[in-house]
């Protein structure tokens, strides 16, 4: 089950509103990704500082499967990522609800939040 707190993509990444810094939004990736993805060992993030165009790649997890890109779910400007990945790649499949997110963004437009997924709608498409 998914939290009903959250947003999703059909790119299996999950918004929090807010994040931490003012006006962001934390971004991650679901547990039905880490679990189809496998362990994860490597994680690349976008830059803090880079902007993001909305559903364009912006960096990769690595798997003892495959690699996986990781999309950016609004446009924005990245304003922290996940230092802890570095050295602990594997947070991202033991909590990818919390220590496991990617990486925070500051939205151009606040409104594109309502475009994405709710927790019902993301689990309706992973049936579909």
């Amino acid at each position: 089950m998914n939290p009903t707190d959250l947003k999703y993509t059909v790119e299996h990444e999950w918004v929090r509103e807010p994040g931490t810094a003012p006006g962001s939004i934390r971004v991650g990736i679901t547990d039905y990704a880490q679990d189809a993805l496998g362990d994860i060992v490597y994680v690349s993030l976008p830059e803090v500082g880079a902007t993001l165009t909305a559903g364009t790649p912006c960096g990769e997890l690595e798997s003892t499967k495959s690699v996986s890109d990781i999309y950016a779910p609004v446009a924005g400007e990245v304003v922290a990522a996940n230092e802890a990945l570095d050295a602990t790649p594997e947070l991202v499949n033991s909590d990818p609800y919390g220590a496991g997110w990617l990486f925070e963004v500051v939205p151009a437009d606040a409104g594109a939040l309502a475009e994405l997924l709710d927790a019902s709608s993301y689990e309706a498409q992973l049936d579909g």
